[in-house]
């Protein structure tokens, strides 16, 4: 059988000093969890006027498999024992990356790559794979601190499930601690069957730290090595993340939770995150 028969870590690469932090991190991602690694590359005629003849865009062509092959022996040169391959396609990197996805466990990117403003864009992969994706993605940003915890958002919705089922398995690959921090202070996160809308805060306070630790409750008993505790804060979602980001090694939230806009992919709070979380970001969708 071969050895990439069944799931993945997926990485994209394009030569940069983010995607190399990007890449660094997902030989970690794939050794931990004892997995193959895929290393992606797109490329495309960068040049705005036609391509002069099959000679030009072979130079071009050439020049993208140099970088993917450097990306590959870095992976290989990090993690000797971990099986690595290159994947080389020509067209935007989001879609590659979206259909490099579908057999993936986990995809991981740098927050911007070569040439790319100091932001996020719009079309960046940063932006698009976390919506598209068929796993989840890791968007890596900065130098992680590995003594801090991993931090996840919870609501109680499946998303956030889904959130907490990777930030524990996060937490118990790296062996740090896990935060999960819940902001209720928002309309979303009090309307609901179970709470009604509630206008009294100490009322809502202690209905949302009922539903926050039953939420967490189940992975505690999962992962009894991971050090896990609750935060409970009165402040909208994206406020209450982003504070705790700032103490985080790994932020991890949902894809769109109860406070989602019907048919949008990625919900505001991971928007938000995405955007001003000075820490590495885990976007987590639950697979259909």
């Amino acid at each position: 059988m071969d050895r990439f028969d069944g799931s993945y870590v997926l990485v994209g690469f394009d030569g940069s000093a983010a995607s190399e932090r990007a890449l660094r991190w997902a030989v970690d991602e794939a050794r931990l969890r004892r997995m193959p690694l895929t290393v992606c590359h797109a490329w495309h005629w960068p040049y705005p006027v036609p391509p002069s003849g099959p000679e030009a865009v072979e130079t071009v062509r050439k020049m993208a498999q140099h970088t993917l092959d450097r990306g590959v022996l870095i992976a290989q040169e990090a993690s000797p024992r971990t099986p690595v391959r290159g994947r080389l396609a020509a067209g935007p990197a989001p879609a590659m990356l979206v259909n490099q996805s579908k057999n993936a466990s986990l995809a991981v990117i740098g927050t911007h790559g070569a040439g790319a403003f100091a932001g996020l864009e719009a079309g960046s992969s940063a932006v698009q794979l976390p919506s598209y994706a068929h796993c989840p993605v890791l968007v890596v940003r900065g130098a992680p601190d590995r003594s801090r915890p991993v931090v996840v958002g919870v609501d109680g919705s499946a998303a956030s499930d889904a959130a907490l089922a990777f930030g524990f398995e996060e937490a118990a690959l790296r062996g740090l601690a896990l935060r999960a921090v819940f902001g209720c202070w928002e309309p979303e996160a009090i309307v609901s069957a179970e709470m009604g809308m509630i206008t009294d805060p100490e009322e809502l306070r202690v209905m949302a730290a009922g539903r926050l630790e039953r939420t967490v409750s189940p992975w505690r008993e999962k992962y009894p090595y991971v050090d896990a505790d609750t935060v409970l804060t009165m402040r909208t979602p994206r406020h209450a993340l982003l504070e705790a980001a700032s103490a985080a090694a790994l932020l991890v939230v949902g894809g769109r939770g109860l406070g989602g806009v019907a048919g949008l992919r990625l919900g505001a709070v991971a928007a938000a995150v995405l955007q001003h979380a000075p820490c590495p970001v885990a976007i987590v969708r639950p697979r259909n």
